[in-house]
C-alpha cells in the first residue's frame, strides 16, 4: 500500500513545476517534491478530488479561480520583524540622516515579497522612531503574490512571540498590546504608512512613480538567473537616481548587471 493519500506521478510534478515557473518565476527543484505534495494535497481534499491527475485537469479548466490558491499553497512566507537587522541599521543611521540634511520630506518605499507584513512594518517603525511623521509624506507599498498573507498584513496584529522583549520595549510607543498580553497590534499612525497590494513580480507592474528604496529580500533566490537579472534590471527602472535596493543575505547581483553599486551587506545603490 502506498504511503501517500493521493497518487502524485512524475508527470504531475512536472506540471506543477512548469506552472509555478510560468506564473511566479519560482524554480521548484526535485528536492521540493514532498513539500509540493503536502501543500497541494490540502487543495485536493478541499475540492474533493481523488488524485493529482484530476487536480492538474481541474487547474487547466479553472485557471482563473484556482491559480491563486495554487500559488498561495506553494509560495514560501518565512519572515520576521527586523530580519537581517543590518539593513534597518543602515536605514536608521545612514539614510535617514542623509535625507534630513537634504531637507527631504517625501519617501516612497517598496517591500516586494512582503509576506505577512513584518518587513514593511519594520521599515515603518524605523522611520517613525527617527522622523516626525506629521512633517513627512511617506508611503510604503507592500506586495506579495499570496493573497492570504496580505490579509494578515492588513490586520497588523501579531502574536507576542513575533517580537523580542527588547524590540517590544524599543518600539512600545507604536504598539498596542491586548488585555491577555498574547498579541500586539501596530498603532494607526504607523499602520497607515503601509499599503498592501497583491502583485506577481513576473506580471505587469501598475505603479507609476519611482521609489527611494526597494526591499526585495529572500525572493530572487527562488528564481533562475534569467528571471532574477530581468527583475533586478526592472527594479533599477523603478528607483530614483541613487536609490537603494536591499537583497537577502543569500542573494547578490551578478557582475553582468552594472546598474548598481554594491555597498556591502547586500545593499546596492543605483548608479546615475
Amino acid at each position: 500500500m502506498s504511503k501517500y493519500e493521493f497518487n502524485f506521478t512524475d508527470d504531475n510534478f512536472k506540471f506543477v513545476v512548469k506552472l509555478l515557473y510560468q506564473h511566479a518565476g519560482i524554480v521548484l527543484g526535485q528536492h521540493k517534491r514532498e513539500m509540493a505534495y503536502a501543500r497541494l494535497s490540502r487543495r485536493l481534499r478541499k475540492l474533493g478530488l481523488v488524485n493529482f491527475d484530476h487536480y492538474c485537469l481541474y487547474l487547466e479548466n479553472n485557471m482563473q479561480t484556482e491559480l491563486s490558491h495554487f500559488l498561495n499553497a506553494l509560495t514560501t512566507n518565512l519572515t520576521s520583524f527586523f530580519r537581517e537587522p543590518h539593513h534597518f541599521k543602515f536605514l536608521s543611521e545612514k539614510l535617514i540622516p542623509d535625507w534630513q540634511k537634504q531637507d527631504k520630506r517625501s519617501l516612497r518605499i517598496w517591500s516586494a515579497g512582503s509576506s505577512t507584513g513584518e518587513e514593511a512594518y519594520s521599515i515603518a517603525l524605523t522611520l517613525a522612531c527617527k522622523l516626525n511623521l506629521k512633517n513627512w509624506d511617506i508611503k510604503i507599498l507592500a506586495t506579495d503574490v499570496d493573497s492570504n498573507v496580505l490579509a494578515i498584513g492588513k490586520q497588523a496584529e501579531y502574536s507576542n512571540d513575533r517580537l523580542s522583549a527588547e524590540l517590544k520595549r524599543q518600539y512600545s510607543k507604536y504598539l498596542l498590546e491586548n488585555k491577555q498580553k498574547t498579541h500586539f497590534r501596530i498603532k494607526p499612525e504607523v499602520r497607515e504608512l503601509v499599503h498592501f497590494k497583491r502583485l506577481n513580480l513576473l506580471a505587469e507592474w501598475p505603479m507609476k512613480g519611482k521609489f527611494d528604496l526597494i526591499f526585495c529580500r529572500n525572493v530572487v533566490i527562488y528564481f533562475d538567473k534569467a528571471c532574477k537579472n530581468t527583475l533586478i534590471g526592472t527594479f533599477a527602472d523603478y528607483l530614483h537616481s541613487q536609490g537603494y535596493l536591499f537583497l537577502g543575505h543569500a542573494e547578490s547581483i551578478g557582475r553582468e548587471i552594472t546598474l548598481f553599486q554594491p555597498l556591502g551587506q547586500t545593499v546596492y545603490q543605483k548608479k546615475d
